[in-house]
């Protein structure tokens, strides 16, 4: 391995209007080095991948290939300079057999079909039509696309999230080979397993900015955490706090919802967790996690392959969102555009709900209409200074619309996925203390966030999910960031008294590993 960086890239700086997505971003790449980028929710990996890949333009920055400045403005100039990227999602186009998307690529045949079997698909038919191959193949299939025009850095995007263990384990090993063979590979992945065993380096983001470069080496996992968590790792204690002025939390024995074993593709393996009536229960997970399918099965927009959902104690099998609403259960996406019809009035929006429902069709009962949209409006503060259209709301009171809709429809379970995301801090402590009120009234709230310090304000017992599956539950007390963060990674609590945890994975080094 040289000393001369493969890829430099420095002061990478990226806006969306106000919001700094980058603010400050590096990343050296050794020739021949397996590197991971790491780093929590939203802080800015997959923008700095999307930049260097071409797929967006930087505000700020340099990117230096071999030691030259390139100016990478499209995914096609980023492949003739060496950088090639597999994303989260397929790149090949559904309606077209796998041979065609290889000429849409100019994708050498021979060497696809080496890498396809190396990778663990031994009879791929090339005139297969995408959209007819299972997810985890078609995420084998970029690998090997990749790899077949030799790229000079290849970036990978979690790339083992979807697949079984027997092709996890064939892309891990041609991983390892490609920085044998002095090519390099920028890694992406929250499995702390995995980056110990085939990373050489880690470069961490923080808010937009490269805080720190690592050796990966036995032990170092505890020191990544407190760089992605920076001072925030000194706020241990719970700021869930409740006042004397809060409602008490209604409790009983029998739970709400019942989840066993639920199952979905290669997402979701054995996800089994009780929520009670008065609670709110904080759901942690990375992306990429099952954490969206999970919702989509309990909001009913997807059919689980397999595992039971029970209602107050009667199973329940849920073939469209109306399904779930009709059990009491309502959605409220952090992307509000799906929730809301955004050309309608906020009357409409929060009314919609107990008013679109076939039995109920005939004369509107205005009166009544007014009365619950007002209440509902009054109790969340809801600013309907533009209530014509709910497009002219701002983020924060186009979600509160959303919750309104399901407090108006009084629905007894509330799922809330990453409900404050683009909202600015002051909304946000009214939404945490509705969701308080809403617990101390009996209802029954799920909350998945990806701003871990939102766990301690909101919520009283936290569900770790990681890989598909619930790999820990504990009460909020415990909830700090720090133990937030490694369970997210799959660590276990107390891990620190264990700084060896992933030494027995790590490859011997080559010297090591000489006879």
């Amino acid at each position: 391995m040289t000393t001369n960086h493969l890829l430099d890239a420095t002061g990478v700086a990226k806006n969306y209007g106000a919001v700094a997505a980058l603010r400050n971003a590096s990343l050296s790449v050794l020739p021949g080095e397996v590197h991971a980028l790491m780093g929590a929710n939203g802080a800015g990996k997959s923008t700095l991948v999307k930049i260097l890949t071409g797929a967006i333009q930087a505000d700020a920055g340099r990117v230096l290939i071999r030691g030259e400045v390139r100016d990478v403005r499209s995914p096609a100039a980023a492949r003739r300079a060496g950088l090639l990227p597999v994303y989260q999602e397929p790149a090949l186009i559904p309606d077209l057999d796998v041979l065609s998307n290889l000429r849409l690529t100019g994708t050498p045949v021979e060497p696809f079909r080496a890498w396809v079997r190396e990778l663990g698909i031994p009879n791929l038919d090339m005139r297969e039509t995408a959209r007819h191959i299972p997810l985890a193949v078609l995420r084998v299939l970029d690998l090997a696309r990749a790899l077949a025009v030799e790229p000079d850095v290849l970036l990978l995007d979690e790339m083992t999230a979807a697949l079984p263990a027997n092709l996890a384990e064939k892309v891990l090993e041609v991983v390892r080979r490609q920085g044998n063979s002095g090519r390099s590979v920028i890694f992406i992945s929250h499995r702390f397993v995995e980056i110990s065993a085939l990373c050489d380096r880690a470069t961490v983001l923080r808010d937009g900015a490269t805080v720190g470069v690592v050796d990966i080496e036995p032990g170092i996992e505890e020191k990544i955490v407190e760089m992605m968590l920076g001072a925030r790792i000194e706020k241990t204690s719970v700021a869930a706090a409740r006042t004397a002025s809060e409602a008490p939390v209604v409790k009983d024995s029998h739970p709400r919802l019942v989840v066993r074993n639920l199952q979905l593709g290669t997402k979701l393996h054995d996800v089994s967790f009780d929520l009670a009536n008065g609670e709110v229960a904080g759901v942690v997970a990375l992306e990429g996690q099952g954490q969206d399918e999970l919702f989509a099965a309990l909001a009913g927009s997807i059919r689980p392959a397999g595992g039971t959902i029970a209602v107050d104690g009667a199973p329940v099998k849920f073939s469209h969102p109306s399904d779930a609403i009709r059990a009491g259960i309502a959605y409220v996406p952090g992307d509000r555009t799906e929730a809301l019809a955004m050309q309608r009035s906020v009357r409409e929006n929060i009314a919609l709900p107990f008013s679109a429902a076939p039995r109920k069709w005939g004369p509107i009962k205005a009166r009544r209409e007014r009365m619950v949209v007002s209440s509902a409006i009054g109790r969340l503060q809801i600013d309907t200074r533009a209530q014509g259209e709910v497009q002219r709301l701002s983020g924060g009171n186009q979600q509160k619309v959303t919750i309104a809709r399901w407090i108006a429809a009084d629905a007894r379970t509330i799922l809330c996925f990453d409900p404050t995301r683009g909202i600015d801090v002051g909304t946000k402590q009214e939404i945490y203390k509705l969701l308080r009120e809403l617990a101390g009234l009996g209802k029954s709230v799920l909350f998945y966030t990806s701003e871990l310090e939102e766990v301690q304000r909101v919520c009283d017992r936290v569900i770790v999910i990681f890989g598909g599956r619930v790999v820990d539950t504990f009460p909020v007390e415990l909830a700090n960031e720090p133990t937030l963060m490694r369970a997210a990674y799959g660590l276990p609590r107390g891990a620190r008294e264990d700084v060896g945890i992933l030494a027995d994975v790590r490859p011997a080094s080559d010297a090591e590993a000489a006879p």
